[in-house]
């Protein structure tokens, strides 16, 4: 074709157009104030017009985005090469029996499998977890459950909580199969592979068994996904003559129960994130009732377990009382009839500012402590004998040698001489140990590598960097960041970044392996996780300081910790993006309004963009529970003023936007799809700019999208192409790669 051909250009053929909703005017005023929403009637997920629109948005974003499939498609296979697909979990001894699950390769879903324990005498034997070799089966092995033929022919599997009878002949197991979170229990006679005709629908997570295996326990939610109910079903019964044990009618407060570690009470932790009340029931006297351990009128944050100290009931309480960190005490029942100003506790942990007591739980001889201190999980275990005494032994901490990792109890049993833990670093695949209890004749216990998670396609830890850096906050407080990038990367301010944060009920974002997080560091790209406030790295304070009328400290941390990256001499500031999912999505959402010329990109997660409206109707799935963190824009007039003035679907406004993508999932029920579905015809009506604004929608997902493995990779793998796209940097490093 000759150069002077009339034939139209690349460039000048027609554009995509974005789907436009309609506005329909929706008022809604609190406090004399007036919000006009043009988009709340995407609420409606009934609605045929709804549900089209919403499959326009997926059309326009598959097409906007089709030119990333190529690299979609490279990033899921760099995942599938780099994982041991055919591959089984370590052997979990409960009671008589060794646990553990199998994935085999092609297929989605995990297997249930059990063997039997051998009991020689010999203690830490008997706790030796059986070799198991992926693909052979051991012998006398018995399959569970097989989660691929549960979710045959459904369009989503989870399972929200399983239980075993002390006598190993009955399993429990609760299925959803939507995505909402909303679970069917059943029952199975191992002996026989038998269904019981108990079923119980709609459940929430989970599932506990009394100890005579005569009844099951299990907890209902409310029509805004609160838990609020704790029923105990008798086996061979009607399901309509369930007995409620207890129900929580405030609406600000979560329900949850569990076993005592020794099994001879129920426990029931009823709470926010400000203060908590725990009521128990003993299983050799049920018809006594729940006791009520502390109060909620006290305002006191705390867990309670009831065990046996040397012979003699006691309470071991993990609680804030005049410590902001929380410590660790012990009370004799006995003691609670008592104004709590009359109470004597004895200190096991004293209060610190510098370690923040995450939990304590108990074996038969030992303390099991969770802790966090610079930055870091940490166990910790004492003996039993002379707790809360001046003969108190000191903690003993298995060590390891790197300075950014996670290390925690992933399991323990009352009577087992050993402590199941769960290890990993940014670089370190996940490592499964036993950790020997001290004794007398072992004073520091013994550390045993288990399992250390394959990680296939010539993987080497040492083609990767992790460092620990602070950026400074416009306050002057120090945040701190972890960086990652792969070693070749040099620092010439060439590279491309991205930030990720969360920073929100406390949550830390604690060092992990990531397989799939390998194939934006192999495209040159560094990451930096930003520990902002909001989050629990550095205590309670720091929680403390990105909540309610502090929330907007997390997102100009967030925003320092890009400013850090762009003036690290890394990478290219303008080769910046931003990733964050559900708060993290509210995140995303302010920061894109506040700052928006310091991204070229930003993908938000089940993004949480429509917080104000959500909190303020307190009908809605788990506003109520929400007030704890943001506060009550319902009663408070400032704390509606200080939402209104950060809520990212809100503050819009008229200026360049960069690239944007909204990933939601059309059951999720913690973030409904409605929040991302305005944001995104709001942001698209307002930019200045011309950069595309997307929302993908799993159409059968829950909020942790879609199920199933195969299914989740390719999720990531869009998710980090989106943002490599957007960076130019789709190409491998040179040598890097799969091997």
């Amino acid at each position: 074709m000759s150069q002077t051909s009339s034939a139209p250009a690349a460039d000048t053929e027609p554009s995509i157009q974005p789907p436009v909703a309609k506005r329909v005017p929706t008022r809604r005023e609190h406090h004399g104030d007036v919000f006009v929403d043009n988009y709340e009637w995407l609420r409606d997920k009934e609605s045929e017009e709804v549900i089209a629109h919403l499959r326009a948005e997926n059309a326009y974003q598959e097409a906007q985005t089709a030119h990333q499939e190529p690299l979609r498609e490279a990033m899921f296979q760099e995942i599938k090469g780099r994982t041991q697909e055919t591959d089984l979990s370590v052997p979990s001894r409960k009671d008589g029996w060794w646990y553990y699950s199998r994935s085999v390769e092609g297929m989605e879903y995990s297997i249930q499998c059990r063997v039997q324990a051998q009991n020689t005498g010999d203690r830490v034997a008997d706790w030796t977890p059986p070799t198991v070799e992926a693909g052979l089966e051991l012998p006398g092995e018995q399959i569970i459950l097989d989660g691929n033929l549960e979710a045959e022919g459904k369009p989503f599997f989870s399972v929200g909580g399983a239980a075993v009878t002390v006598d190993g002949n009955l399993y429990a197991y609760a299925v959803d199969n939507a995505g909402d979170e909303r679970f069917t229990l059943r029952i199975k006679d191992l002996r026989t592979g038998e269904l019981l005709p108990d079923v119980i629908e709609n459940i929430f997570y989970g599932v506990a068994f009394s100890p005579d295996g005569t009844r099951i326990f299990y907890t209902l939610a409310d029509d805004s996904w609160r838990p609020y109910q704790v029923k105990a079903h008798v086996l061979g019964t009607p399901v309509s003559e369930d007995k409620v044990l207890y129900q929580e009618d405030d609406v600000a407060m979560w329900l949850g129960f569990e076993l005592a570690s020794d099994r001879r009470h129920l426990v029931l932790s009823i709470g926010c994130s400000e203060f908590s009340e725990t009521r128990v029931l003993r299983f050799d006297d049920p018809d006594a009732g729940l006791t009520t351990v502390i109060s909620r009128d006290e305002r006191i944050l705390y867990d309670a377990e009831p065990f046996l100290l040397e012979g003699r009931e006691t309470l071991l309480l993990t609680h804030n009382k005049d410590a902001i960190n929380s410590m660790v005490s012990l009370v004799d029942p006995a003691e609670l009839t008592k104004p709590l100003a009359e109470q004597h506790w004895r200190t096991v942990v004293d209060h610190s500012d510098d370690v923040r007591v995450n939990g304590a739980g108990l074996t038969s001889t030992h303390l099991v402590l969770s802790v966090r201190k610079d930055t870091i999980e940490r166990v910790q275990v004492l003996p039993l004998a002379g707790l809360g005494t001046e003969g108190q032994q000191a903690p003993v901490e298995p060590s390891f040698d790197e300075e950014l990792y996670t290390a925690g109890v992933s399991g323990s049993d009352y009577d087992a001489p050993v402590i199941r833990m769960g290890y990993t670093s940014y670089f370190t695949p996940s490592r499964v140990y036993d950790f020997v209890l001290p004794t007398s004749g072992e004073p520091h216990g013994q550390l045993l590598l288990r399992k250390e998670s394959p990680v296939l396609g010539g993987y080497s830890r040492a083609d990767y960097v992790a460092t620990r850096e602070w950026a400074t906050a416009d306050d002057g407080t120090r945040v701190p960041l972890s960086v990652l990038r792969h070693a070749s990367v040099q620092q010439d301010g060439a590279s491309a970044g991205l930030v990720y944060g969360y920073g929100s009920y406390e949550v830390s974002m604690d060092p992990g392996f990531g397989v799939a997080r390998l194939s934006l560091l192999d495209r040159g790209i560094v990451m930096v996780i930003a520990h902002i406030r909001g989050g629990g790295e550095l205590g309670r304070h720091w929680y403390d300081q990105g909540k309610k009328l502090s929330k907007k400290n997390t997102f100009s941390d967030f925003i320092a910790a890009t400013d850090w990256l762009a003036g690290s001499g890394w990478v290219d500031p303008a080769r910046i993006a931003a990733m964050g999912g559900s708060a993290g999505g509210l995140l995303m959402g302010a920061i894109a309004n506040m700052a928006p010329e310091k991204y070229a990109a930003v993908v938000a997660q089940v993004p949480f963009v429509d917080a104000l409206t959500t909190i303020l109707d307190p009908d809605l799935p788990l506003s109520a529970l929400e007030w704890e963190e943001w506060g009550n824009p319902i009663t408070d007039p400032e704390v509606y003023a200080y939402m209104k003035s950060y809520t990212p679907y809100e503050n819009v406004r008229a200026v360049d936007y960069p690239k944007i993508a909204a990933v939601t999932s059309f059951n999720d029920t913690r973030v409904l799809y409605v929040e991302p579905a305005k944001w995104v015809q709001e942001l698209r009506s307002v930019t200045t700019g011309a950069e595309p604004v997307v929302m993908k929608i799993e159409m059968d997902g829950g909020h942790g999208g879609a199920s199933g493995r195969y299914v989740q990779w390719r999720e990531r793998a869009w998710d980090y192409a989106f943002v490599a796209d957007a960076l130019g940097a789709t190409a491998l490093l040179p040598g890097a790669g799969l091997k």
